[in-house]
């Protein structure tokens, strides 16, 4: 929250108002399980943020938790409802993205656990379209101040207008702190309109110089006629303009530097502003602002005089309000708006690229790094108000570009996708779409769809944009590879598993080229080749590439991001598992999951991979019940942040029916595993192998639950599909091979069945291994096949043989190995690897 104003004057009887319109409300909440919130609204200046603030003071014993939104940026309401993730229990905005962050709160408050007793505050919303999505139904208290009255139809209002006399001449005695005749101070009420911003205004000027109220009713008197002119926004009250005014003036000639600060933050947003910000800084800054911010002592007593003439905020937060921890200033709306009205366009100008300077300057650096997210958090709010876009220079669009890979590594996508696009208009138009701020842009615009799955859209955009960057930059460019790597990204999207891995082959060897062996850059291309290899069922290549380039990146972890280290340690995990090692692969995973917990948090994406591929080995491992549970709680995470279209959802809800199977759960299973397959042609298209892998899962399942013919048509209508993609040497098509065996067995058409097994059986072998699963689970159910089918000297031969081979890998206790003994069939499900 921000301080209690102790000047806090009246408002008795809306305060009152507002408070029974609360209460009763929370009867709503027993008997509706709804609750809506209630709204402050108003004039510009009238004091609807000071009641929100008294409000929350005053009855703050009735609530366990307060938190103070600024809403006048909607793409920012969610990064600051993600600062209140930890005090809830739940991953924060430094350690998982911000949208996760605040899905996860407002799951919180709709609980009512950890809190019930909660009070958000929404300060200065617009539209309330923009805002309710955030806003949570639940047992807690939302209140919002507003100049909208729109609001109206959307919450139960509480209009907010100028103080009364009596409220207005109590304020300025209190304010004012020596005595004041009734008739002077009714006085300056009058000739103020009884607006609270602009009393607050006459009685700090007047404390601050020890004017009369006759000088200042004098000079408001000679000054406001001049102050407003024709044309000027209905919502600059005249009596603030005076008021405003007058305190200005008395600025310039006290401390002159002070007044061009002030002017300097007029063009910032209104949010609070760092007070780091303000230091030097290479790019263009006017003079008198230059030498300010290299004299600590000067800028500091220039604040200061600011706040003492309530021209600005100050605040020193600690991390209770910013996870900065740093002082802020923050200037009232009008204000600013007043300041930048006074000033000739050429001299805007000249301030707003001084204001671009100061923000590129204050920008810490590697924007991957979840350190820096706060002060990326910070700058951000200020990013559309300045109208950055709208800068030419290079060192401001960089500075743009680092806001862009904040958010994307941070997993603010929305907001994102608002100022990329925003950015790639503006700079195409006065730059040209070859610029190469439009091209980085672009990269960001490709790497967002492909987030969102519209893996074709990447595609296209990535090579228009990856033709124009080797023209005007080169092959060898450091943005060029970058982009490399994301179409590798584009053609796993796609299914183009063979040309994906062709494609990074050569980008890692130009990786190496141009940046060495063992950079964050190279280790990344390398992880996409060993994606590729795995989609190619080339496992153990997979494998001993993760393992180098893992072994590369703990060695050089101070340069290498923690991102790219779990990346490169979930995919050794992966392949671990891929290769047949589920012990070791489980081992791997744990640590993988671990370490990445201590560094993000339980709700990242990149912690949610892990999680998954840790509980599709746990169930390999036989673990069933422990991956069930493991399985329930990453889909659930991946609905609730992302929605049941994602691709990371999908591929979770496949890892869950196939542990609802394997734990008996046949019906869940069935109904996930058939909703996945109708929505993943949506996503990939109906040609793609990983739809084909997901109707296999529903083969086998409609297979168990007694649909013997319709399991075999359509995994016969998946082999097809996949040869045709991938070939009929892919593990892919052998293991639905091994299914349909399986299918045609139920049938009784052994001869058929034993056909199809050993081809399947002879390819596996030199594919995968002898000792694979995959290919003991071909020879298991091959055996027992050969045995119903009367070749019985060749079924003990394999039986033993299998047996042997579980004996020496998975031990006789597992449950693949019992099933083997037993004669029983085993079925081979899919999970399909991130792209």
């Amino acid at each position: 929250m921000p301080p209690r104003n102790r000047n806090f004057t009246g408002r008795e009887e809306l305060l009152d108002k507002l408070r029974g319109g609360i209460l009763d409300r929370v009867t709503a909440v027993v008997a509706h399980g709804l609750q809506g919130p209630s709204a402050l609204h108003g004039l510009g200046g009238v004091g609807k943020t000071q009641m929100a603030i008294e409000y929350a003071y005053r009855y703050h014993q009735d609530y366990d938790l307060v938190w103070w939104i600024p809403a006048d940026q909607p793409g920012l309401v969610r990064s600051n409802l993600a600062q209140l993730a930890p005090k809830l229990g739940v991953p924060g905005s430094t350690m998982t993205s911000s949208e996760d962050a605040a899905e996860a709160v407002l799951d919180k408050l709709r609980s009512g656990e950890p809190y019930s007793r909660w009070l958000l505050i929404f300060d200065n919303a617009d539209e309330p379209q923009d805002l309710l999505p955030n806003i949570p139904p639940g047992p807690g208290h939302v209140l919002i101040t507003s100049r909208n009255h729109d609001w109206a139809n959307n919450a139960d209002t509480v209009a907010v207008d100028v103080f009364t006399r009596e409220e207005s001449v109590e304020f300025l005695r209190r304010r004012m702190r020596r005595s004041l005749a009734d008739d002077a101070a009714d006085r300056l009420a009058e000739a103020l309109g009884d607006l609270p911003l602009a009393l607050e205004q006459s009685a700090a000027l007047q404390t601050e110089t020890g004017m009369s109220a006759e000088e200042y009713l004098q000079l408001l008197n000679e000054r406001t006629a001049s102050l407003l002119d024709e044309g000027k926004p209905s919502e600059y009250p005249r009596s603030m303009s005076a008021a405003w005014e007058l305190s200005v003036n008395k600025l310039k000639e006290q401390l002159p530097e002070a007044m061009e600060l002030l002017r300097c933050c007029a063009f910032f947003g209104p949010e609070p502003i760092p007070r780091g910000v303000f230091r030097p800084v290479k790019g263009p800054v006017r003079p008198v602002i230059a030498e300010l911010v290299a004299d600590p002592l000067r800028l500091s007593r220039a604040i200061k005089r600011l706040g003492k003439y309530a021209l600005v905020r100050i605040e020193a937060e600690s991390g209770e309000r910013t996870v900065t921890g740093e002082r802020t200033i923050q200037v009232h709306r009008l204000i600013q708006a007043l300041l930048r009205d006074a000033l000739p366009p050429a001299t805007q100008d000249e301030i707003r690229a001084e204001v671009h300077s100061l923000l590129a300057g204050a920008a810490p650096g590697g924007s991957a790094n979840p350190a820096n997210w706060p002060r990326f958090d910070a700058l951000l709010a200020h990013v559309a108000p300045t109208r950055l876009a709208d800068s030419e220079r290079a060192d401001v669009r960089e500075f743009a570009l680092q806001i862009l890979d904040y958010l994307m590594a941070s997993g603010n996508y929305d907001v994102a996708r608002t100022h990329v696009e925003r950015f790639v208009e503006r700079w195409t138009a006065d730059s040209g779409p070859r610029d190469m701020s439009v091209l980085r842009a672009k990269r960001v615009q490709g790497d967002l769809l492909r987030f969102l799955g519209r893996y074709d859209e990447a595609y296209e955009l990535d090579m228009t944009t990856l033709a124009a960057m080797r023209e005007v930059a080169g092959g060898e460019h450091r943005d060029t590879l970058v982009l490399r790597n994301g179409i590798g990204a584009d053609l796993r999207g796609r299914g183009l598993f063979r040309k994906a891995r062709e494609h990074d082959a050569e980008s890692v060897e130009l990786h190496r080229e141009v940046f060495g062996p063992n950079h964050a850059r190279t280790l990344m291309a390398v992880n996409s080749l060993a994606l590729d290899h795995g989609l190619n069922s080339d496992y153990r290549s997979a494998r001993k590439l993760l393992e180098e380039a893992f072994t590369t990146a703990q060695l050089t972890e101070s340069v290498v991001s923690r991102g790219t280290v779990l990346n490169l340690w979930a995919g050794l995990s992966r392949m671990t598992r891929l290769c047949g090692d589920y012990v070791e692969a489980c081992d791997i995973g744990e640590e993988a999951l671990a370490y990445g917990q201590e560094q993000l948090d339980a709700d990242h994406p990149r912690i949610l991979l892990v999680q998954k591929d840790l509980a599709i080995a746990r169930l390999r491992m036989g673990e069933a019940p422990d991956a069930l549970e493991l399985a329930y709680d990453v889909h659930a995470r991946y609905v609730r942040n992302f929605g049941i279209e994602h691709p990371g959802t999908l591929a979770a809800a496949l890892c869950l029916a196939n542990a609802f199977r394997v734990n008996d759960k046949i019906e869940e299973a069935y109904k996930l595993a058939q909703d996945a397959m109708v929505r993943y042609p949506k996503l990939y298209g109906a040609d793609h192998p990983y739809y084909f892998g997901c109707a296999s899962n529903v083969a086998v399942l409609l297979r168990v639950r007694g649909d013997l013919k319709g399991a075999r048509e359509l995994n016969e209508r998946v082999i097809d599909g996949l040869k045709a993609k991938l070939g009929d040497g892919h593990h892919y098509v052998l293991t639905v091979a091994v299914n349909l065996a399986s299918d045609l067995a139920a049938l009784g058409d052994y001869q058929a069945a034993c056909e199809l097994g050993r081809d399947a059986h002879r390819r596996l072998r030199p594919l995968v291994g002898e000792q694979h699963p995959t290919t003991m689970a071909c020879a298991a159910n091959l055996a027992a096949d050969l045995a119903k089918a009367g070749h019985r000297e060749e079924a003990e031969a394999l039986r033993e043989e299998t047996l042997r081979n579980y004996r020496e890998t998975r031990g006789m206790e597992h449950p693949d190995a019992l099933a083997a003994e037993e004669g029983r069939h085993l079925d081979l499900d899919f999970d399909p690897p991130p792209v």
